[in-house]
């Protein structure tokens, strides 16, 4: 059996859980979340623990043994605890602003690039005098974060000679040397 997908999942208080026609829906105090789950896999909801299983052995259905359980988990984890993640703007004069539900970035290029953010992501910018700006988002939604993360992060990714652009806080870079690095 799968490792990820025999564990079970306890469903924590104040998260309704729902299973109709092969849709998972959840719902608890940050919001609510649905799921397509396969039909080749079985899920069983009793007494606030949720288990699944599979029908065949075939690798096709192994997968997605540890993908539905998890989903769940990470569906139940958002609309109980949610989600954060923090973004940091390296380099000089790269700046992050926000106004509603628009991160408006300034990242060297000739314009700003302004960037609408979907309502189910709460976005937040805050500059220190001396340090990066760092933008943090927050969600209930895992997958729409990683998103909506990964797009901005897109916007101007590091690069691995001084590090400037937009990284997520605490990744490591890699550094490279420069051109007199090589000489001798």
């Amino acid at each position: 059996m799968s490792r990820i997908g025999k564990n079970p999942i306890v469903i924590p208080n104040g998260v309704e859980v729902n299973f109709d026609n092969n849709i998972l829906t959840v719902k608890g105090s940050k919001g609510e979340l649905a799921q397509e789950i396969d039909s080749s896999i079985s899920m069983v909801i009793a007494e606030n623990i949720i288990t699944f299983s599979r029908s065949t052995e075939m690798p096709e259905h192994r997968s997605k043994h540890g993908l539905y359980r998890a989903l769940t988990q990470n569906m139940i984890t958002g609309v109980s605890e949610g989600f954060k993640k923090e973004l940091e703007v390296v380099g000089v004069g790269f700046r992050a602003n926000v106004s509603g539900q628009q991160l408006e970035l300034s990242l060297g290029f000739s314009h700003a690039i302004i960037l609408e953010v979907p309502k189910q992501v709460k976005v937040t910018a805050f500059t220190e005098k001396g340090k990066s700006p760092v933008v943090t988002l927050e969600s209930f939604d895992k997958q729409l974060l990683g998103q909506v993360a990964a797009k901005i992060r897109s916007f101007r990714k590091p690069e691995p000679y001084k590090g400037k652009g937009i990284k997520f806080v605490g990744e490591e870079l890699r550094r490279k040397a420069g051109k007199s690095a090589g000489k001798k």
